[in-house]
């Protein structure tokens, strides 16, 4: 036993001498993630857009006001047949005319159309925030699952160096047997050919964890930098699936968006409507006109003339005929109404389906796992005991490695089960809503 101690002691220096790396916790990781992750960084740009349109969703209200200024200058030819017969004829006529006007149109009423508008703009931004809700809860779930990833591999990793013990303490075991002449070469040769076998194996899990943590680094949207991680993964064995059901309605963000969505194409309904209703407008310019003419053929023609003044009134505008567009842009908004609700109602549905199915995979799993929390338990004090008689000569190799091939598939089952228990218990709370309060 002492050999084997100091065997597993030797393969775990280079672990051993790394322990002073950093260690990320999972709460770390979903921090850094929150903050620096692409996909919730696009999120809030296009979150922001909305609500930079909704800072002026007033602006509807609002008159549009215009300035115009304009100048011509002419130089026309120009013929004249006067009443009585005379002939006016000269070329070279040339004259400026300057136009300013300072224009003013105020929609008074236009069907409730610009109110409609506005609270479609505060919608956007609600929507917005939804998505990036979404987009956290996603990221936290990838966060969470790549992390314990790690752990799993990390595990795996353990399990290897494990079977690396048991294998070198054997081949101690073969190699003694043959030196004293009690033993075959084959054993020998056996023993070496697999504890190479699990130094491959132990440098594969290696390369694993470290392709994991750059991908859990993507995630976080930061350099590489070395790091360790828990060595446990914890497990939540009390959810109920009466409880995720009942919260999936006000918590899950899927639904939420497909409700806003349904709000947003109700606004449009409004908008489609109000467009078929009159248009009343105020209007008000400042008009500056003056013309200059270097010469006319018209004794009575003007050689300057200047107008200015203000002028106000009303328009109205009653919609007829129009190709009969408002008909068809409403009956669209209500068939997209009617859309936005077939498409909640599927996707309530779907997400019904996905938490049976979910919390059945979440049940299995717990089931397993506390199976092979019990193999593993056999398959340790199995591989001791034929071990032990493996050394008094009493049992062969082949049966030693049939012990241990039965440890290596218990541990494997044992860690695929913690891991699995673990995937499906995020994905029960991802998509109940709860990875983010």
């Amino acid at each position: 036993m002492l050999k084997r101690i100091s065997c597993s002691l030797i393969i775990l220096l280079p672990f051993l001498a790394t322990a002073q790396t950093k260690q990320l916790s999972l709460e770390e990781a979903i921090s850094t993630a929150l903050e620096h992750n692409y996909n919730i960084l696009l999120s809030k740009n296009d979150s922001a857009a909305a609500a930079l349109d909704y800072s002026f969703r007033n602006a509807a209200f609002l008159p549009r006001v215009n300035a115009n200024v304009g100048t011509v200058w002419n130089n026309v030819a120009q013929k004249q047949i006067l009443s009585d017969g005379s002939v006016r004829k000269k070329s070279g006529l040339k004259s400026n005319n300057l136009t300013a006007q300072l224009a003013l149109n105020w929609t008074l009423f236009d069907g409730l159309k610009m109110f409609a508008t506005r609270d479609k703009l505060e919608e956007y931004v609600k929507l917005g925030d939804l998505g990036i809700k979404n987009n956290v809860v996603n990221t936290v779930a990838n966060v969470i699952n790549t992390y314990y990833n790690i752990v799993r591999q990390k595990q795996q990793l353990h399990a290897i160096e494990e079977q690396m013990s048991i294998n070198t303490e054997r081949l101690k075991l073969a190699q003694y047997k043959f030196d004293i002449g009690s033993g075959a070469k084959p054993d020998v040769l056996q023993s070496k050919v697999d504890l190479n076998a699990q130094r491959a194996a132990q440098w594969r899990q290696q390369t694993l964890i470290e392709q994991l943590k750059d991908e859990l680094n993507t995630l976080m949207n930061v350099q590489a930098s070395s790091y360790d991680v828990a060595d446990s993964i914890p497990l939540n064995n009390n959810i109920g699936l009466g409880d995720i059901l009942g919260g999936l309605e006000s918590g899950n963000v899927g639904l939420q968006i497909a409700k806003k969505n349904i709000d947003i194409a109700g606004l449009t309904l409004k908008e489609r409507k109000a467009e078929a209703l009159p248009t009343l407008s105020f209007n008000s310019a400042y008009n500056f006109n003056r013309t200059r003419n270097q010469a006319v053929i018209n004794t009575f023609s003007t050689l300057f003339n200047r107008t200015e003044g203000p002028n106000f009134g009303f328009t109205a505008t009653v919609p007829i005929l129009n190709n009969l567009t408002n008909k068809r842009n409403i009956r669209q908004a209500m068939l997209d109404i009617d859309y936005q609700k077939l498409s909640y109602d599927n996707q309530k549905a779907q997400l019904n389906l996905a938490v049976l199915n979910a919390f059945k995979d979440y049940e299995l799993q717990k089931r397993e796992l506390a199976l092979e929390e019990e193999n593993i338990v056999y398959a340790k004090e199995n591989v001791d005991i034929v071990l032990q008689v493996y050394k008094l000569g009493a049992t062969t190799l082949l049966q030693l490695k049939e012990a241990q091939k039965s440890l290596e598939d218990a541990y494997n089952r044992l860690i695929l089960a913690r891991y699995n228990t673990k995937v499906a218990e995020t994905e029960l709370l991802r998509l109940k809503g709860e990875l983010v309060k």
